[in-house]
């Protein structure tokens, strides 16, 4: 009895390990057993080879009520889409093209036929613009809200597939768009939601926050990316989307591929509608940048004489360069003072 007692206390939270903890604590014991398997956990995708040169990837996003959305202020048209675009993301973060989702929903009782029409209209439409086909899904009941799970599969040439884990000492850091934004939108759809609450006869101006909150509500994944490299005769070291935020997310390329990392404060794309919302906030527009998730934005790192061939593009920034790992995860501000990067972005095991 007493050895059961103490294996009882020994109890680890999960919010403690986080999201990538916990993946690698419950993984950690499987092996991919069949050589089509080219890669399973650690990366946006699982990568199956189907002969020829090429490979089918496979993500699958999950969505769930009051943890990644909040309906008081998400249309069900735009989180239809959003969530098709987060899950496609993945794909052209590793340097493929989407081109078929499954989507399986659970929901209560509170919702309409008409709710879900909504919902599809914008899976709908973000099928549309992305040129991926619906093919199947499977719909449950749910005892309270409502829940998404988009899988995305697509194909490419397994030689262009881009991992996580290729980043190279020297590297240039580059950051397709800009960072923040889809961040600062949530903290001011909160902030109407609160002012709501405490006052309903008041009525939001928001008149002035479109980019932001276009950002947060009806997000789009960078599928221009691949064709720009391709283009280019352009293939990464290393790649992964923005969805967790920047210090997050350079951190997981820098884990996989061993390496260290020195971003620059200085060439961190802020858009001006981010920057001016965030010092209205009081918040620090570096940190929504740094800390803030759902932009999906690409993040990938080239050869010097690579980066030299993109630069000019006005959609690239380059942020920073890989280092060794001895080196540690470094940001240099503008003032050339130097801080630890720690990643202190969205948790999704953890999301207060």
């Amino acid at each position: 009895m007493e050895a059961q007692n103490d294996k009882k206390t020994n109890r680890t939270e999960i919010s403690e390990l986080g999201e990538f903890g916990i993946i690698d604590r419950l993984t950690k014991n499987f092996e991919l057993r069949h050589a089509s398997s080219l890669k399973g956990v650690g990366d946006d995708c699982a990568v199956i080879a189907t002969g020829k040169g090429k490979a089918m990837l496979i993500s699958t996003d999950l969505l769930i009520e009051g943890i990644h959305f909040d309906l008081s202020y998400h249309p069900l048209k735009h989180l239809g889409y959003k969530a098709v675009v987060a899950s496609i993301s993945d794909l052209y973060a590793m340097n493929a093209r989407p081109s078929q989702i499954t989507v399986s929903i659970a929901v209560s009782n509170r919702f309409s036929a008409e709710a879900l029409d909504e919902l599809y209209d914008g899976i709908w439409h973000a099928c549309d613009y992305y040129e991926v086909d619906l093919i199947g899904g499977d719909t449950s009941a749910s005892e309270k809200g409502l829940l998404i799970s988009v899988t995305a599969i697509g194909e490419a040439s397994q030689k262009q597939i881009v991992y996580r884990n290729g980043a190279k000492a020297g590297d240039q850091i580059i950051v397709s768009g800009d960072l923040g934004a889809a961040y600062l939108g949530l903290q001011l759809l909160e902030r109407e939601k609160q002012i709501f609450l405490e006052n309903p006869e008041v009525q939001p101006d928001l008149e002035q926050e479109t980019y932001i909150l276009r950002r947060q509500l009806k997000p789009e994944a960078r599928k221009e990316i691949i064709d720009i490299l391709g283009e280019l005769k352009i293939k990464p070291h290393s790649m992964i989307d923005v969805s967790d935020g920047l210090s997050s997310d350079i951190l997981q390329i820098c884990t996989a591929s061993g390496m260290g990392c020195r971003l620059q404060e200085s060439g961190i794309p802020i858009a001006k509608e981010t920057f001016e919302r965030a010092v209205k906030f009081q918040i620090p527009p570096l940190t929504a940048a740094l800390s803030g998730g759902e932009d999906y934005e690409i993040l990938f790192t080239l050869s010097a004489q690579d980066t030299e061939k993109i630069i000019k593009n006005p959609l690239f920034s380059v942020i920073g360069e890989i280092t060794a790992q001895k080196e540690g995860y470094n940001l240099i501000s503008n003032s050339g003072q130097v801080h630890q990067l720690i990643a202190q972005g969205w948790n999704h095991l953890n999301p207060s």
